[in-house]
């Protein structure tokens, strides 16, 4: 199972992203900005309180992305 070695948060709502599996990128939340519980990632400090937990990343709120999301839509 993949898994999120590393989260940086970015500029312009982007993740900078590593994998258990070496793969790494840059993952694009703005998609995700307007819906529901997401909306909260508007916020650049909040946006910034991203980290790992279960193998993905979540914030504070219960936000979260799977390492699997991830890895499909990352941009390398």
């Amino acid at each position: 199972m993949v898994k999120v070695t590393f989260v940086k948060p970015e500029d312009n709502y982007m993740l900078n992203i590593k994998l258990s599996n070496g793969k790494s990128g840059i993952f694009n939340v703005k998609p995700y900005l307007n819906k529901g519980i997401f909306q909260e990632l508007k916020n650049q400090e909040y946006f910034g309180l991203v980290k790992i937990a279960f193998g993905g990343v979540v914030w504070p709120n219960e936000q979260d992305f799977s390492a699997d999301t991830i890895e499909f839509e990352m941009q390398h």
